[in-house]
C-alpha cells in the first residue's frame, strides 16, 4: 500500500470518527480504529502493466509465451473499517426514509416503558385498600419503577458494547413484559413492589441505548431534530400514562392498568423486530462473517478487566463527574429538580382536583393531557431553534474553518425553558381552587411541561458537545443517576407536603426553588468557555 492510499484512508476514518462519536463504548471503538490499516482493498496504486514482448529479442517476443495478469492478485479484504465514506452499510448513509423507521421502533418502545410507570399511579387509592396500606406505601409501585430506570442503563452499557443495539431492545422488550405480567398478578404488596422494580429496570436500557442509536445514524450537526423527537416519546409516556390508568382503574380495577402497559409495550415491541443493527463494531462483525473475511480486530479482554471498566467507567466516573465538574452538577441538579416535580405531580394531581374540584379517577386523568401539550410543544421549538439559529450558527463555524459551533450555542432553548417552569408553576398554585375554572389549572401544566423539556434537551446535547464522546456519556449518565434518584423520592413526601402546606404554598415551593435555577442556562452560555478551560477532562476547544 503507498503513502497516498494510506493517508486518504486515515483522512477519511478521521473525519467519520470525529462524526460520528457518540457515548463512551463507541469512543473506545474510535480508539481502536486509528489504525492505516484499509478496508475491502482491492488492489495498489504501484500495480502495473507489464507487456509480453521484449523488443531486444523479437524471437522471443513471436514465440509463444505464457499469459500475465495485468494485475497483482487483490490483497486479503479485512472489515477493520467502513468500505470508504460512502459505504451503504454505514448507518450515516442510509436513507431518510430508513433512519425515520429505526427512530419511531425505539421512541414508541421509550414511550411504552415510561408510560407504564405513570399509568399505576390512578389506581394507587385502590392499590391501598387492596393490599391494606398507606396511600403514600402505594406511590411505592411509581417510586421503585422510576428507580428501576435508572438502574437499568447500567445493566444496558456492557451489553450494548458486547452484543449491540438490537439485543439490547429485542431482550429488554420480553423481559420487561414479563414483570408487568408479574406485577398484575401479585398476591402481595411486597411481590408488586419487586416486580415493579425489576420492570423498571428491565425496561431502562432502551432509554440508554436509545440516544447511541440516534448517534449511529445522525453527525452531530444533524442530530438535534432526531433526539428531539426521540427525547419527546420518554416525557410523553408519564403524561399520558394517567390518562389510559384513570380510565383502567375507575371502569376496570387497578390490575387492568398493567395489562394496559403490556398491550403498549407488545405493540411498541413489534415494531422493534424488523430493525437492523445501527453500531459499527457489530455491523463489521456480521460483515466479515457474511463474507468470510478476517473480523475487526479487537483485543482479549478478561472477565476481571471488563469488571474494571464496569466499576470504574460505568459507574465511578458519572459520580466522579457529578461532584467535580460544575456544568454537570448544575445541570444535573436542574434537570434532576424538574424531572422530579413531573413525577410529583402523579400525587399533586389526584389530590388537587379530587379535592377541590371533585374529579373521578379518569377525569383527573384527563388533566395530564395539558403536560403532554407541553410536550410537543417543547419538540417543535427545539425544532424551529435548531433550523433558525444553531444551523447557522454552525454554517459560520465552518465558514471560519471549525468543525461545529461552541457548545454553548445549544443552550438557546434551556433559557427560554427556564422561564416557562416557574411560570407555570405559579400559574397551577394560584388558580387552582374552587372560584377558579378547572381549565386553568390544567393549562398551567403546558408552560411547565414545556419548558421542563425545553431544558433538558438542551442540557443532554451540551453535555455531549462539552465532554466528546468517551466523557459525555459518563455526564449523561450522571445526570440520569440524578433525574431517576431524585424523581423517585419527590411522590413519597408530596401528599403530605400539599396537606400540610396547602395547593397554593405547596406548588409556589416548587416554584420558588425552579426560580433560583433559572440563571443555571444563562450562566453557562456567558461563562461556559472559560469553566470548561478548567475542566479536568477533555472538553471540546473551539
Amino acid at each position: 500500500m503507498d503513502a497516498r492510499t494510506t493517508n486518504s484512508t486515515e483522512a477519511s476514518k478521521e473525519g467519520y470518527l470525529h462524526a460520528t462519536a457518540a457515548h463512551d463504548l463507541e469512543k473506545q471503538d474510535s480508539i481502536q480504529d486509528r489504525s492505516p490499516l484499509d478496508a475491502f482493498k482491492l488492489g495498489s496504486d504501484n500495480d502495473s502493466v507489464q507487456s509480453d514482448r521484449d523488443p531486444g529479442n523479437l524471437e522471443k517476443a513471436l514465440s509463444p509465451q505464457p499469459t500475465k495478469p495485468h494485475h497483482e492478485p487483490p490483497p486479503p479484504t479485512t472489515a477493520e473499517d467502513w468500505n470508504g465514506p460512502d459505504d451503504p452499510d454505514n448507518p450515516l448513509n442510509w436513507t431518510m426514509r430508513k433512519r425515520a423507521l429505526h427512530i419511531a421502533p425505539i421512541a414508541f418502545l421509550s414511550f411504552a416503558t415510561t408510560a407504564g410507570s405513570s399509568m399505576i399511579t390512578p389506581a394507587a387509592p385502590e392499590i391501598a385498600r387492596y393490599f391494606d396500606v398507606s396511600r403514600t406505601a402505594s406511590i411505592l409501585s411509581l417510586s421503585l419503577f422510576v428507580l428501576g430506570l435508572g438502574l437499568g442503563p447500567i445493566i444496558a452499557a456492557p451489553i450494548s458494547e458486547k452484543l449491540g443495539r438490537g439485543v439490547v431492545y429485542k431482550a429488554s422488550g420480553p423481559i420487561y413484559m414479563l414483570f408487568i405480567l408479574g406485577s398484575g398478578f401479585s398476591k402481595s404488596f411486597g411481590g408488586l413492589l419487586v416486580c415493579r422494580l425489576l420492570a423498571g429496570t428491565s425496561g431502562g436500557p432502551v432509554l440508554a441505548v436509545g440516544s447511541g442509536t440516534i448517534a449511529d445514524m445522525f453527525p452531530p450537526r444533524h442530530r438535534a431534530i432526531a433526539s428531539g423527537t426521540y427525547i419527546m416519546a420518554p416525557f410523553l409516556g408519564p403524561a399520558l400514562g394517567p390518562v389510559i390508568g384513570g380510565f383502567a382503574a375507575q371502569f376496570k380495577d387497578w390490575r387492568w392498568t398493567q395489562w394496559c402497559t403490556i398491550f403498549i409495550a407488545l405493540a411498541a415491541y413489534l415494531t422493534i423486530l424488523p430493525m437492523s443493527e445501527t453500531y459499527k463494531k457489530i455491523i463489521l462483525q456480521r460483515r466479515a462473517k457474511k463474507l468470510h473475511i478476517l473480523p475487526p480486530a479487537t483485543p482479549p479482554v478478561s472477565a476481571l478487566a471488563q469488571l474494571k471498566i464496569l466499576v470504574t467507567i460505568t459507574i465511578a466516573r458519572p459520580l466522579v463527574m457529578l461532584a467535580t465538574e460544575p456544568i454537570v452538577l448544575f445541570l444535573s441538579l436542574y434537570n434532576a429538580f424538574t424531572f422530579s416535580v413531573l413525577f410529583a405531580f402523579f400525587a399533586a394531581y389526584p389530590y388537587t382536583f379530587e379535592s377541590v374540584y371533585g374529579f373521578d379517577t379518569w377525569q383527573y386523568g384527563l388533566t395530564f393531557l395539558g403536560i403532554g401539550l407541553g410536550v410537543l410543544l417543547a419538540v417543535l421549538t427545539n425544532v424551529l431553534v435548531d433550523r433558525l439559529v444553531y444551523t447557522k450558527k454552525t454554517a459560520q463555524a465552518l465558514k471560519e474553518g471549525r468543525h461545529m459551533a461552541a457548545p454553548e450555542h445549544r443552550l438557546y432553548c434551556a433559557m427560554l425553558g427556564s422561564v416557562g417552569i416557574p411560570n407555570g408553576l405559579f400559574w397551577f398554585a394560584w388558580t387552582a381552587r374552587r372560584d377558579v375554572h378547572w381549565i386553568s389549572p390544567v393549562l398551567a401544566g403546558i408552560p411547565f411541561a414545556w419548558g421542563n423539556l425545553c431544558v433538558f434537551i438542551s442540557a443532554a446535547m451540551y453535555l455531549v458537545d462539552v465532554y466528546g464522546a468517551l466523557n459525555g456519556a459518563s455526564a449523561m449518565a450522571a445526570n440520569g443517576l440524578a433525574r431517576y434518584g431524585l424523581g423517585a423520592a419527590f411522590p413519597l413526601f408530596t401528599f403530605q407536603m400539599y396537606e400540610r402546606l396547602g395547593i397554593g404554598w405547596a406548588t409556589s415551593l416548587l416554584g420558588f426553588i425552579s426560580l433560583a435555577m433559572v440563571g443555571i442556562p444563562f450562566v453557562f452560555f456567558k461563562f461556559g468557555p472559560r469553566i470548561r478551560a478548567n475542566s479536568r477532562y477533555g472538553t471540546l476547544k473551539v
